[in-house]
């Protein structure tokens, strides 16, 4: 379809109505017409003085031998002038009228299932503006039909990859339980170990389950947010000392920097908590090679600037771009080997999007970094 407006062509029909409807509009105001002619002679012929008034004004008013017209002749000029307008007046309101029908019959045309098609017509005045709202509320109704085929897809796909994860661990369960359960085992150590694997298995569930609940539940629209007001600065010294024997088994080192303290903000901080320790934990578990991860803060207008950096290797572009999505991991590869979820990151991106703000990586040979933007009040946010 062209971008260009299509100009309307009206149907014979519609022209033998537009016909019509001038001839029957013409006759009435002929009628009329005449009616008010004969009204005002009669008016005026039954009073003297106002004939011998008009008299005077012609006579007053004469140049030579040019004198004013008679007042018939300039009521009937009058009277053509307001009987061209009434005609045009209804002539252009049938007009738009049948414009409104073409737009109707696009507008059926498309709730008959051509939702690719738009109305392009040629039109004017309100008209226009009518069109740009169908247009409008199309593309809007396309794009939610588009953005629920993409939720539903999206579903299947969660489905698919919980069911994966869960699957792997639980038939490693069912494996080493049945060993014990047919008594297949040589010793009381090989009894324990077997236990002991079956219980690191169920660990992993365990854990995925409540990453899988904890991301179910902020992506519903209506998770109310418990704010408070705290010290990030303190959130994030408090963060480290919990991590710090985490840190010492993978031979990594973690501090905070910050130039700034206190810096005293307004949000969930139950949630913030959750987001940091989920970027701690990525760090620890795909920060290959790493050495030292950061924890920084900085305030910059009304918003705090947060940072997880590690000095690990640097994650390629194309991860980059994905590294949001849930159950995505760097390697590329769906085994839990490093025993995560793949939902850590996807959490804290939901968790941070609740709170107004935004979150994005960025990796170099020097450095990797998760950087979290958050305003500082969240309340005030809410009012804006």
């Amino acid at each position: 379809m062209s971008d260009e407006p299509q100009t309307i062509v009206l149907k014979t029909r519609e022209k033998w109505e537009l016909f019509l409807e001038g001839l029957v509009t013409v006759g009435l105001l002929l009628l009329l017409n005449f009616a008010v002619v004969i009204l005002i002679d009669q008016a005026i012929h039954s009073n003297q003085g106002l004939v011998d008034g008009i008299y005077q004004i012609k006579r007053a008013v004469t140049i030579g031998p040019w004198h004013l017209w008679s007042w018939q002749r300039i009521f009937f000029i009058l009277l053509i002038i307001f009987d061209a307008i009434v005609v045009y007046w209804r002539l252009i309101r049938r007009y738009h009228q049948m414009q409104m029908r073409h737009i109707i019959e696009e507008l059926h045309f498309i709730a008959n299932g051509h939702l690719d098609h738009r109305v392009n017509l040629k039109v004017s005045g309100y008209l226009n503006q009518v069109i740009d709202s169908i247009n409008a509320l199309v593309d809007s109704t396309v794009n939610s039909m588009i953005e629920e085929r993409k939720i539903e897809a999206s579903k299947d796909e969660l489905i698919t990859n919980v069911s994966h994860d869960i699957r792997t661990p639980l038939t490693s369960i069912m494996g080493y339980l049945g060993l014990i359960e047919n008594g297949q085992y040589e010793n009381e150590d090989d009894l324990l170990r077997y236990i002991h694997i079956a219980f690191e298995k169920t660990k992993q569930m365990k854990s995925l389950v409540e990453d899988l609940f904890e991301f179910t539940k902020v992506q519903q629209t209506h998770t109310q947010l418990e704010v408070t007001t705290f010290d990030l600065v303190s959130m994030l010294e408090q963060l480290t000392a919990d991590f710090e024997l985490e840190a010492q088994k993978h031979h990594i080192l973690i501090e905070v920097d910050v130039t700034q303290r206190p810096i005293m903000m307004s949000a969930d901080a139950g949630k913030l908590v959750r987001v940091f320790s989920n970027l701690i934990v990525n760090a620890l578990k795909y920060g290959d090679e790493a050495t030292k991860i950061t924890l920084s803060a900085h305030q910059e207008n009304n918003d705090v600037v947060i940072s997880v950096a590690n000095d690990g290797r640097q994650i390629p572009q194309e991860d980059l771009e994905n590294i949001f999505e849930r159950f995505y991991r760097v390697e590329g590869s769906r085994s839990a080997e490093t025993g995560g979820s793949g939902l850590g990151l996807a959490i804290a991106q939901s968790i941070v999007k609740l709170h107004g703000g935004e979150i994005y990586a960025t990796s170099t040979e020097q450095e990797t970094a998760f950087n979290t933007i958050l305003p500082l009040n969240r309340h005030q946010q809410e009012e804006n």
